[in-house]
């Protein structure tokens, strides 16, 4: 019974993998669609090659939010 204890502790970490992965799926995805229509290329190869669970593309959305709310 032994083996079975350690694949039980990893078990728990599961949805906290799922949860880390649609957060940082839902930042990239709105950071990449500003990036993209603002043509920010440099931004946009960024945010997509590095997985930084959403803190690159939150930084980009803080940066650039006063640039796209007045373009419009």
């Amino acid at each position: 019974m032994d083996w079975i204890t350690p694949q039980i502790c990893w078990i728990g970490f599961i949805p906290i993998i799922v949860t880390l992965a649609v957060w940082d799926i839902v930042w990239k995805f709105i950071s990449l669609w500003k990036s993209a229509r603002n043509n920010h290329l440099e931004w946009f190869i960024c945010i997509a090659v590095f997985n930084t669970a959403g803190i690159l593309p939150i930084v980009y959305l803080l940066m650039h939010r006063n640039k796209t709310e007045n373009q419009e």
